[in-house]
């Protein structure tokens, strides 16, 4: 599995954050299909144009019209009960709903959306086996890191809708396979949003944040890490005004870095030595401006991101 944006995950207050490696256009317009049942996470949509792709999202409308039951399937129950929202997070809500972003690769199709209460378990699962192995833990510590990383997950879907879960699924070329989880990242649109113990260095608080990236293992090499950040800016700049987007990414990772680079982001600030005495591997910030419309070069499979983590 492959780690397209390494800074820590955090999983406070259940482990030290500090120590955790983060498991990080005009379109063609596409007619939407009703999206995404429990049952069936994919759709089966017909084949795209190579490189041409969309990203759903509802126009403006009264927020009078916005209920949960509409717009909200994505939420369980106890999430409405549980806050008074106001009208501009239910419109937000409403927007993180209608969200798809789908693109053809060579070697078949992906969609990013945002993730499902019933996928949680198997997000959960990903972000572990990641976890453990950039951190090169036995997988006999599997259970614990599922349990660690279940509730950074419900604690960060709290937050929603100032942050959120993207998960993407893939589907190989001629149905060989069947559609699977290819690849997950976190997205954080303010301050709100924003985790209460971030990495250093630490980015404002008030920009928007991508982290914890990362690409089934078998599913390397094909562009999903390259895609699962255009699907993030592209979600961000249809969320929030402020356009400078933060992420952090280990100086050991060069492949993760060189994408970046591709991207479009700069590094503005790196970790001191001195972090190296607290078991911390160092870390660029690194931050892009979005432009008004994202223009994304083709991916190169060489320096897609999608390089297991150390």
């Amino acid at each position: 599995m492959a780690i397209a944006a390494p800074p820590p995950l955090n999983l406070s207050p259940y482990l030290d954050p500090q120590q955790q490696p983060h498991l990080q256009t005009e379109f063609n317009p596409i007619k939407r299909v009703p999206f995404l049942s429990s049952r069936n996470p994919l759709l089966c949509v017909c084949k795209l144009h190579r490189y041409n792709f969309k990203c759903c999202l509802p126009s403006s409308s009264s927020t009078n019209s916005v209920t949960p039951a509409q717009y909200y399937s994505f939420l369980d129950e106890s999430f409405w009960g549980s806050r008074v929202l106001t009208n501009e997070e239910l419109e937000k809500f409403k927007a993180l709903e209608s969200f798809v972003y789908l693109q053809e690769l060579e070697s078949g199709s992906l969609w990013v959306r945002v993730m499902r209460i019933e996928e949680m378990d198997m997000t959960v699962g990903l972000l572990a086996l990641s976890f453990a192995e950039s951190m090169f833990m036995s997988l006999q510590y599997e259970a614990l890191l599922r349990f660690f990383v279940k509730q950074y997950l419900i604690e960060r879907r709290a937050s929603m809708p100032h942050a959120v879960t993207l998960v993407g699924f893939y589907r190989e070329e001629g149905g060989k396979r069947a559609e699977e989880l290819a690849g997950t990242v976190e997205v954080c649109f303010d301050k709100r949003g924003a985790n209460a113990s971030p990495p250093t260095p630490t980015p404002p608080r008030n920009s928007p944040y991508i982290c914890n990236m990362t690409v089934t293992k078998e599913l390397r090499r094909r562009g999903i890490g390259w895609h699962l950040l255009k699907a993030s800016e592209e979600l961000i700049s249809q969320m929030t005004s402020s356009k400078e987007v933060y992420l952090h990414c280990r100086m050991i990772d060069e492949a993760p870095f060189n994408m970046y680079i591709k991207a479009g982001y700069n590094v503005i600030q790196t970790d001191s030595i001195f972090i190296l005495l607290t078991l911390q591997r160092r870390k660029h910030l690194m931050c892009k401006k979005l432009p008004v419309s994202n223009s994304f070069p083709e991916p190169d499979m060489s320096e897609s991101g999608e390089e297991p983590p150390s």
